[in-house]
């Protein structure tokens, strides 16, 4: 239902300025994220997830990036046709961002209490002792030993995974409707990783609160989606529900991705990688972006550029060698 769709992504596309010429760091993405669900975005690095969620938050960096096109439309209302100080008010408040790097997040002449109680105080108007006890209630959470001692201490005073949870403990304090977070547990060891997607889980229910996930862990991925999007070189190339997209993923890249994770049940002595590297986004070759390394490409890949199609129930992918799964559908 309409009604349900959070956050509507469309034909979004965010370009950089630089000396070997016009980057596309996301080209023409669309998706939806529901109230209530969780949307995984996997790809590998360099492939435009983490620039899409800085384009919904509008802090791509300036004057080099800019959002040059495309739709964000956010409980009822499009973030590209907000003020600054309307973004502000939104920013940690009904949309929060999990970043991948505590060190660049953190201010280090404040302490880690200050820096969560700034955000409680400035969104939900409570006092300084109010916003304090709710800062530290919230390192509990996030599993943090003696949080009444942590909560005056500096960001140096912690180590690299507790610096992970605070970030993680100052996103969801304000319990927001749209959490984005981007590899929010690459550095935590598997104990308080299991501990942060629980309680990320808690917040959804509890809330009914939206969740991207960028990760590059398609264990976390399955354990966590309910729909998830693969992308490559800026743009989507399938689109999927969790269960179609790992019994029949529809893209060759999203199989090379399923192939190069160590499987229980397919033990082998090597795993298979996917050859080659991501083209460079300033030089796209013509075609399909993925070609050079797709082991099924034609000539015609070369040449012509796929778009993204249903090729099957609560499925797309775009791939031209793939065509034919839709008109069999169809016969």
């Amino acid at each position: 239902m309409a009604e349900d769709v959070l956050l509507r992504v469309k034909d979004l596309a965010t370009h950089f300025k630089t000396e070997e010429g016009i980057v596309k760091a996301v080209d023409g993405v669309d998706f939806e994220v529901r109230r209530g669900e969780v949307l995984g975005v996997v790809g590998e690095s360099g492939c435009g997830k983490s620039m899409t969620s800085m384009s919904i938050l509008r802090l791509v960096p300036k004057p080099q990036g800019q959002i040059v096109r495309g739709e964000l439309m956010f409980d009822g209302q499009d973030l590209l046709k907000l003020s600054e100080d309307e973004m502000r008010k939104i920013r940690g408040n009904s949309i929060s961002l999990i970043s991948q790097d505590p060190m660049t997040s953190l201010n280090p002449v404040l302490t880690v209490g200050e820096q969560i109680m700034e955000a409680i105080q400035l969104h939900q108007g409570l006092d300084k002792q109010a916003a304090k006890n709710k800062a530290i209630e919230m390192l509990r959470k996030v599993g943090i030993p003696s949080p009444e001692e942590r909560v005056d201490q500096y960001p140096h005073q912690f180590s690299g995974g507790m610096r992970q949870r605070a970030i993680i403990a100052m996103a969801l304090s304000c319990e927001p409707k749209l959490l984005i977070a981007d590899e929010p547990t690459t550095a935590l060891d598997v104990t308080i990783q299991a501990q942060i997607l629980d309680l990320m889980r808690e917040i959804k229910e509890k809330e009914n609160a939206g969740i991207i996930f960028i990760t590059h862990d398609m264990g976390v991925v399955a354990e966590m989606c309910d729909f998830v999007c693969v992308m490559y070189a800026g743009k989507v190339v399938e689109a999927a529900d969790v269960f179609t997209l790992f019994k029949t993923p529809a893209h060759p890249y999203t199989e090379g991705l399923l192939k190069s994770i160590p499987r229980l049940d397919d033990v082998k002595e090597r795993l298979d990688p996917i050859d080659g590297q991501p083209p460079s986004l300033s030089k796209l070759p013509p075609g399909c972006s993925f070609a050079a390394r797709c082991p099924e490409a034609q000539d015609i890949c070369r040449k012509q550029e796929p778009e993204l199609k249903q090729v099957g129930v609560n499925q797309f992918a775009r791939c031209l060698m793939r065509d034919e799964w839709k008109a069999e559908a169809e016969a």
